[in-house]
Order: C-alpha cells, then structure tokens, then sequence
C-alpha cells in the first residue's frame, strides 16, 4: 500500500454553537431546549453538534469535522 500526503490547500471554516450565529449550509431544528442540527453533503445529511467545524471544501461544498480532527489537520492561516 502506498502512503499519499494530503496536499496544502487553504479552506475557510467557521465554527459551530447553536447559541450562536449559524454557519452558512448549517439548519437546525429547535424545539424548547432540544435541537437537532444537520448540514447537507456531497455525501448526504451529516448531523453537526457543538463545537464542530463548518469547512468549506475546494470546489464550495460543506462538511463538519469534530474539533479534534480539525485541530489535528489544520492550522490557522493570517
């Protein structure tokens, strides 16, 4: 099996809270203190709770990334 690198690529993310403003593809259903929220993908409906990582993917498409995995794979361009 041979090992790949992923290639440098700067994307924009924004961090989710449902108490706070709504990233861009996010939508979520409130009722009371219970919420689901979700964003739809080139790979279907993902759920996205707090702390997850909206990334807007090279050709414009969403994703959530747990901020562990983000931490891990991204840092932040100035």
């Amino acid at each position: 099996m041979a090992k790949y690198r992923k290639k440098p690529v700067v994307i924009e993310a924004e961090q989710f809270f449902h108490t706070g403003h709504l990233p861009e593809g996010v939508e979520c259903v409130c009722a009371g203190n219970n919420y689901s929220a979700y964003i739809k993908t080139l790979e279907g409906v993902m759920i996205v709770t707090d702390g997850d990582w909206i990334i807007t993917g090279i050709v414009g498409e969403k994703y959530p990334c747990k901020p562990d995995i983000f931490e891990q794979t991204y840092e932040r361009v100035d």
